[in-house]
């Protein structure tokens, strides 16, 4: 009887634990699950600002609605609405920024790199369409916070383009400053340009092909006049 009875205490899942998964595997599911529900979190206020809502506009209990969670369950995943302001920046950003800096990097001819790069930033636009209609309206007409946030992500775009150029030398008599100031109209000339990119008519590739075309030869003014540029400091100012 006592072996019996010992038996069946030993075959329930201690800890709380489900039926048949280790330690390890129950902390893997919950942090899963909890991932799933932050990105839900994410993608609902997306949703919600894809409509023409502004940020500033969107409550807390709207999001969590459209998600599917309660409204406690936000807290867990931020710790307020800014919190979240700032993840929808940052999350798309960093991506397309390791995007470009390995496009940069793979050892194509610095002739093909403008074109390759625009190749990517033309997919990644089209694969996540309603990050960049909302910062586009963000960057202009949203809140401080999001205006904000934008302008750093903006500014370690021009940063990190930057310092590449400098690593590949491509334009080597130029200082930092200089680099960031051409980094600069790339970067709000591919802002500006992922309006035209959203709009392009569907089954049209003629049109997508002239798009793409006027972008690189765009880009490849901007890096024609770098060329010709002289810092007004000579070259000495380049020591920072």
């Amino acid at each position: 009887m006592f072996t019996q009875m010992k038996k069946s205490r030993s075959s329930k899942p201690s800890g709380g634990l489900q039926a048949g998964k280790t330690a390890y595997e129950e902390i893997v599911t919950r942090q899963d699950r909890k991932l799933r529900t932050r990105d839900s979190l994410m993608d609902a206020a997306l949703t919600l600002m894809s409509q023409g809502r502004g940020f500033g506009s969107l409550s807390l209990r709207e999001i969590t609605r459209e998600a599917g969670v309660v409204p406690t369950a936000f807290y867990r995943h931020f710790r307020d609405m800014d919190e979240l302001g700032l993840a929808l920046v940052e999350g798309s950003g960093l991506t397309l920024r390791r995007l470009l800096r390995e496009a940069r990097k793979l050892g194509v001819p610095s002739k093909d790199i403008i074109r390759s790069s625009v190749t990517i930033y033309k997919s990644y636009v089209e694969e996540n369409p309603r990050y960049f209609l909302v910062a586009s309206r963000e960057r202009l007409t949203g809140s401080p916070l999001m205006r904000y946030a934008i302008r750093t992500e903006v500014n370690h775009f021009i940063n990190e383009m930057a310092q590449d150029l400098r690593d590949l030398r491509l334009i080597p008599h130029l200082s930092m400053e200089s680099l960031r100031m051409i980094c600069g109209l790339v970067v709000i000339t591919m802002l500006n340009a992922a309006s035209d990119i959203l709009d392009l008519p569907a089954g049209q590739p003629q049109a997508e092909q002239e798009l793409v075309d006027n972008f690189v030869r765009q880009l490849t003014l901007i890096f024609l006049g770098a060329g010709q540029w002289r810092d007004p400091s000579g070259p000495a100012a380049d020591a920072r």
